[in-house]
């Protein structure tokens, strides 16, 4: 199956020069990127991928990685509005969305004006999202489901493209609010940020104290983005690749006919539908960063870890065997049939 059968035949012609700027968008973007982060090739990946694939991603990591660096040094690459919210205790929803403000108007009468939050954006970094208590986290729901903010009775629209970028410190749970999983699922992935090898931590080191950075040059428009999702959803799949995606998501699930044991010895909670669905959109769109026009296989296994580690709660018997998300996710994939 190839792109000229999903789309008519006018309409191929930009479809293939689309596919093409984003092959040769996705060196260019390494080679952009390569002026200030080094190493963490497949986190930026992942990130890239949730970017083209409309969804929005969960960085976790230890402070120092380069997080924020990488988020913002995207937003530059895309030429898209960055905006950066640092979650603390005392973080109101207003502080996000925005609030209504009273002023003097020409007449000299008085009126509620609404003042735009940083949510409005086309990428947000919600630093260490986990820092701030439930109500204020769930400011973030609506605008991440439904790209709008609803202040005061009055709807406001956030402007194409919008990303949530959050990233949480995994070492210091003291003074953290857990994210609800009504919330996690909203997040397309969930990247894990590692400590870099030993070379390429030289290799920081001696680029970060030796000049100043390189500034980051656009290669893309907001538009570009929109048009990249388009083409995404029309990258052709087998139906039995999308039915292996079913299977996976669905083998997580404990209790459920046909689920392997260990998953009933280790797992509380499962993955729901949204898994299944970013599975296949996440593999539609690392097929056309690898320059590909059609699914495989390989695809969804590589994004089955950054799709499920925040959607498979394990329970206690498995943290006193020591058994990790990582582990299960491993383990169910080699498990399950092709």
């Amino acid at each position: 199956m190839s792109f000229q059968k999903t789309v008519g035949t006018e309409a191929f012609e930009n479809e293939r020069q689309i596919v093409e700027q984003l092959r040769e968008g996705r060196r260019r973007i390494g080679d952009e990127l390569a002026k200030v982060i080094v190493g963490q090739h497949d986190v930026i990946e992942q990130l890239l991928i949730t970017l083209f694939a409309g969804g929005h991603c969960l960085i976790t990591g230890a402070p120092g990685l380069a997080k924020t660096l990488l988020v913002k040094s995207i937003a530059q690459i895309f030429h898209l509005k960055f905006q950066r919210i640092q979650f603390t205790p005392d973080l109101m929803p207003t502080d996000i969305t925005g609030t209504e403000i009273l002023q003097e108007t020409a007449e000299g009468l008085r009126e509620l004006t609404f003042v735009k939050g940083p949510i409005f954006a086309n990428v947000l970094l919600a630093d260490e999202i986990n820092r701030t208590p439930p109500k204020t986290q769930a400011a973030l729901l609506e605008a991440m489901q439904e790209h709008q903010v609803t202040a005061s009775g009055q709807l406001y629209r956030l402007e194409e493209p919008f990303f949530v970028l959050a990233t949480q410190n995994p070492i210091e749970m003291e003074g953290t609010y857990p994210l609800p999983e009504a919330q996690l699922d909203r997040f397309m992935f969930n990247v894990v940020i590692d400590y870099l090898p030993r070379e390429d931590e030289v290799a920081v080191v001696e680029q970060t104290t030796a000049a100043k950075p390189q500034s980051i040059d656009a290669l893309f428009t907001g538009d570009d983005v929109m048009k990249f999702h388009d083409v995404v959803r029309r990258v052709p799949i087998a139906k039995d690749l999308i039915e292996y995606a079913v299977r996976l998501a669905s083998a997580s699930r404990p209790g459920q006919t046909g689920t392997p044991d260990f998953i009933n010895t280790w797992v509380s909670w499962g993955a729901g539908t949204r898994a299944s669905q970013y599975l296949v959109l996440g593999a539609k769109a690392r097929a056309l960063l690898a320059g590909r026009a059609h699914v495989t296989l390989d695809d969804i296994k590589k994004l089955a870890k950054p799709v499920l580690r925040h959607r498979i709660l394990v329970n206690y018997r498995a943290e006193a065997e020591g058994v990790t998300v990582e582990n299960v996710i491993d383990r169910l994939v080699e498990s399950l049939p092709k």
